[in-house]
């Protein structure tokens, strides 16, 4: 199941769920809660957190959260559909072990075991 953050866009979302995958998205079930309650969310359900926002970087590295998955989307705005396709990519075609942080641009896939 992936947890998307509010920032996600809408396409990728729709992508995401035409694929089959289970997705719960904050801004249509939670709007405005603080990043805290958002890793609380994805941790006590198991969920892979979907984000474009770097401060879930800095809450895994810096702030040592344990066991969260982190599915990172950099891009630029115009090319939402070939980062959807990075992500399907990447959820289809790699075994996730987790907990895990991945990096995902349109060229490139990071994904760094935690």
């Amino acid at each position: 199941m992936i947890l998307a953050d509010e920032n996600i866009h809408g396409y990728i979302k729709k992508a995401l769920r035409e694929e089959g995958y289970q997705l719960i998205a904050i801004g249509e079930v939670a709007s405005g809660i603080k990043d805290e309650r958002v890793i609380q969310l994805a941790l006590e359900n198991d969920y892979m957190l979907l984000t474009e926002d770097k401060d879930f970087g800095e809450w895994v590295f810096a702030h040592h959260i344990k066991n969260l998955s982190v599915l990172f989307l950099r891009y630029e705005f115009h090319e939402f559909e070939k980062i959807a396709g990075s992500l399907i990519y990447l959820l289809k075609h790699h075994e996730l072990e987790r907990p895990f942080f991945a990096t995902i641009t349109t060229k490139k896939i990071r994904l760094r075991k935690l």
